[in-house]
């Protein structure tokens, strides 16, 4: 098929969108693929859906693969089933919500669990008709509270969900895994550079999970790994190595001593080290001698009441709010502020320790490096005062560990194989071994071969499509523009006229007729504009594989462009069709 530039619904832009902050919402606006209408908000011009569709008939036939059915569910849905899982509350503010004219709750979906349990459990009722899996390409809505980066996080985007419906936990890993495999077929197949890491099912429930992370400066994901073992994960799912439980017997016991003006870490380690304290005789005192206590105020989905929470840390670390959020989800939660502490004056700002939040009954966890032996400097619940030498295990017990201290390149990996390394990712698929909580919400049973009834136990896979388009557009552009790859390339072929003469416009548009009879589809630049205009948007728009009909045409040859690998050679007229077409499947 030949699309001419002439008559294309397409405007470039020289300039860069004042609001743009990433690579890919600067390119992808300014080549004419998308266009913002609202924060968040993209409409898809014909260049941009021509990749999304791409992308979708990808990941389509790679879920078909492994014997998936596609369905596909409304966007807008009803109160109830949420309602039954609790999550028309547990999303919060990022949830759509809405009302009918006759004042009936509704939702945009921002996921479907609940509808894909509800539909298996209305059509099935026999172990016979598993293992089974469904999936939808469709569109799903987030209120963003900060939608950034164009596509990358957005109010409204295109994504694919599929869900594995088992009558044993045998079945789910199975299902599990043929959708890990053919995430990687489909990640490879889109030339994403791509990471397997260990993550969090958060909001979504389950147990297994997995993120697959495009590699990316801008991306909003941290995630870690050791590049000794290739242990890999998100840093909210990191597990810390705990050292050994040391011995208490002999440890010197706990004094408490006048420090005043040591609100801080920092002042606290200053007025230690300037204390001649004889536990660190030959040693300076570091802020990790020093036991960190942070106050938060917990409240759950089903209740209204805030629950007073501690979190204890070495002082060298700072609570890492993903981390924390993960630990305690799906509840929310608050740092204590001014009026909180004058409603519960045992907690004396800057000086809190173990052993008042024990005393009147605050929940208190403490992060895994604090284990049975370890001796602390922290507070003493008294204005001014610290004490010296509180041993884990011997002078406070506490109510257990949390992930919520910030993760360090150097740490250990969880596996002992070596330290963490740090990078950045943008988030493009993830999948979960759900279990049976919306199986369990709905009561999704079916009669096994006894003539039992069992619970189902489901799988959840998604995947970000159109987020794709902007991943893709990261990791492949340079200073003049994108550089697509074939596989999700609007056009196989740009061919650009280059060239006023009458004798060689006409060769160009029977070129591009032989391209066409190939089965090439050909983006034809047949306007009027300067041979620079159409270059600079010939590199701008991205096309793998440009040719030029040019000064050469007098000669009998045509340029063909590498737009990928900036290669250009020369071919002769006569045999440009056949080239070309053997260059774009693969030949050259």
């Amino acid at each position: 098929m030949i699309t001419r530039m002439s008559e294309l619904f397409l405007r470039t832009l020289r300039d860069d969108p004042a609001d743009a902050e990433v690579p890919s919402h600067k390119l992808l606006i300014r080549a004419g693929y998308i266009r913002q209408i609202g924060p968040g908000l993209y409409s898809w011009l014909p260049l941009g859906l021509r990749v999304l569709r791409r992308i979708e008939r990808i990941v389509r036939e790679e879920m078909v693969a492994i014997g998936a059915q596609e369905i596909l569910f409304p966007a807008l849905l009803p109160r109830e089933p949420y309602e039954t899982t609790n999550r028309w509350t547990e999303y919060g503010d990022t949830l759509f919500r809405l009302q009918d004219r006759r004042e009936n709750d509704y939702l945009l979906g921002p996921t479907h669990e609940e509808l894909f349990a509800l539909t298996v459990k209305g059509e099935y009722s026999s172990y016979k008709d598993f293992p089974l899996i469904l999936f939808q390409i469709q569109t799903k809505y987030r209120d963003e509270a900060r939608p950034r980066a164009g596509i990358l996080r957005g109010r409204e985007f295109v994504m694919k969900d599929s869900y594995s419906f088992d009558i044993d936990e045998d079945g789910l890993k199975v299902a599990y895994q043929k959708h890990r495999e053919a995430y990687q077929r489909i990640f490879d197949r889109l030339q994403v550079r791509y990471v397997i890491v260990s993550a969090v099912s958060g909001a979504m429930g389950g147990s297994a999970s997995e993120e697959f992370l495009a590699e990316s400066e801008v991306g909003e994901d941290t995630f870690v790994r050791c590049l000794e073992s290739g242990y890999a994960a998100n840093v909210e799912a990191v597990v810390t190595l705990a050292p050994e439980p040391k011995p208490i017997e002999g440890l010197p016991e706990p004094v408490v001593h006048d420090t005043p003006d040591t609100p801080t870490i920092a002042t606290l380690v200053d007025w230690a080290n300037s204390a001649n304290l004889p536990q660190f005789a030959g040693r300076e005192v570091t802020a990790a001698d020093t036991l960190k206590n942070v106050m938060l105020k917990v409240r759950r989905p089903d209740s209204e009441e805030w629950e007073l929470l501690a979190i204890g840390i070495p002082g060298d670390r700072e609570v890492d709010d993903k981390r924390l959020a993960a630990a305690l989800e799906p509840a929310e939660y608050q740092l204590l502020d001014d009026a909180d502490f004058a409603r519960h004056p045992f907690l004396v700002k800057g000086y809190i320790g173990p052993k008042a939040l024990q005393a009147n009954g605050v929940r208190y966890l403490v992060d895994p490096r604090v284990v049975t032996g370890t001796s602390w400097i922290t507070g003493a619940d008294q204005p001014g005062k610290h004490v010296v030498g509180l041993v884990a295990g011997r002078d406070f017990t506490p109510d257990g560990t949390i992930e919520a201290a910030e993760i360090r390149d150097g740490d250990p990996s969880p596996d002992g194989a070596g330290p963490l390394v740090s990078a950045r990712g943008i988030e493009i698929g993830h999948i979960f071994q759900l279990g049976r909580k919306y199986t369990d919400a709905f009561n999704v049973d079916v009669l096994g071969e006894d003539g039992k009834p069992i619970r189902l136990i489901m799988g959840s896979y998604g995947i970000g499509v159109s987020r794709l388009v902007a991943v893709i557009a990261e990791q492949h552009h340079d200073e003049l523009g994108l550089r697509w790859p074939s596989a999700v390339s609007p056009f196989d072929v740009h061919l650009v006229i280059a060239n006023k003469d009458d004798a060689a416009r006409a060769g160009a548009e029977e070129l591009a007729a032989d391209l066409d009879r190939l089965g090439l589809e050909l983006l034809l630049d047949d306007r009027s504009a300067s041979p620079g205009v159409k270059f600079k948007d010939a590199e701008l728009l991205g096309v793998p594989w440009i040719v030029v009909v040019g000064r050469g045409w007098s000669k009998g040859v045509v340029e063909l462009r590498n737009r990928f690998t900036g290669e250009t050679r020369e071919i002769p007229v006569d045999s440009a069709a056949t080239e070309i077409a053997s260059a774009v499947s693969g030949g050259a």
